[in-house]
């Protein structure tokens, strides 16, 4: 994850270049921390407040080690955050709790809103006092392809902050600009658009490849990024080559289909 002591100022990032103004998005870099998350907390890869009527998620899609037919496996909690903890424009009206889990299994072939050779991704949005009741033993996964798809409790520190695009998603005219801010701070890597790490809402990092946009299946809407699951050390994630594993949704309506990306 980024060196944060090292980026400037949100102020000073905009005195030095006024033009990227417009392209500003809030963020919330969530630090972990192992730990003993409790189910009424934010945590990674904690206990959810799930309710014990309502049925855990499980995954029947075939896998790289499991054909077509094979039992399906319960999914594992990912990440579950209390809009207390983390508030920002990403909460759609009257929710309060997201809820993030994953099948820990690569699927070569998923559905379209799924990204390949990654777990598949199910979310939840809920309104934490409506959960009377919850489930307390949780199914385990029958199979898992690799400890990194299985995250360890933790939980985190936020950190709130305004974050920027990547180059190659502002206009040509600005982009030199904002290379020659980069150059200019920081300890030479890029500190600026760069916000790396398990995030909510924000830019997506593209330094692997060119700017991808996603449209709404719904209703046609660019969909912007709401969370970015990543590979380290804390948490024990291992997501492709080491990379980010990123939900977009649709900022018109949090009910359309989502899409995952890996990075």
């Amino acid at each position: 994850m980024m060196t944060h002591s090292s980026r400037p100022s949100t102020e000073a990032i905009l005195t030095a270049l006024p033009a990227l103004a417009p392209y500003a998005r809030d963020a919330v870099v969530l630090c972990p921390e192992r730990g003993e998350p409790d189910p009424r907390n934010s945590s990674i890869g904690g206990p959810l407040l799930w309710p014990s009527d309502e049925p855990w998620p499980e995954c029947s899609l075939p896998d790289v080690d499991s054909p077509d037919g094979a039992p399906a496996t319960a999914m594992v909690p990912v990440a579950q955050i209390f809009r207390r903890d983390a508030p920002g424009p990403w909460w759609p009206a009257d929710f309060d709790l997201l809820q993030i889990l994953w099948c820990p299994n690569e699927h070569w072939d998923p559905p379209a809103q799924q990204a390949d050779i990654s777990p598949v991704v199910e979310m939840r949005w809920r309104r934490a006092a409506e959960v009377t009741s919850r489930l307390t033993t949780p199914p385990s996964p029958s199979r898992y392809d690799e400890d990194g798809y299985l995250p360890q409790a933790c939980t985190f520190t936020a950190r709130h902050l305004t974050d920027f695009p990547y180059r190659e998603e502002l206009p040509a005219d600005l982009r030199p600009q904002l290379e020659e801010l980069v150059r200019a701070t920081g300890d030479g890597s890029d500190v600026i658009t760069r916000v790396a790490g398990w995030k909510l809402g924000g830019w997506p990092t593209w330094h692997l490849t060119y700017p991808a946009v996603f449209a709404c299946g719904d209703c046609g809407t660019d969909l912007t990024l709401l969370f970015t699951m990543a590979s380290d050390a804390e948490t024990g994630v291992v997501v492709g080559r080491s990379g980010d594993l990123r939900i977009f949704t649709c900022p018109a309506d949090h009910r359309h289909p989502f899409q995952v990306d890996l990075h």
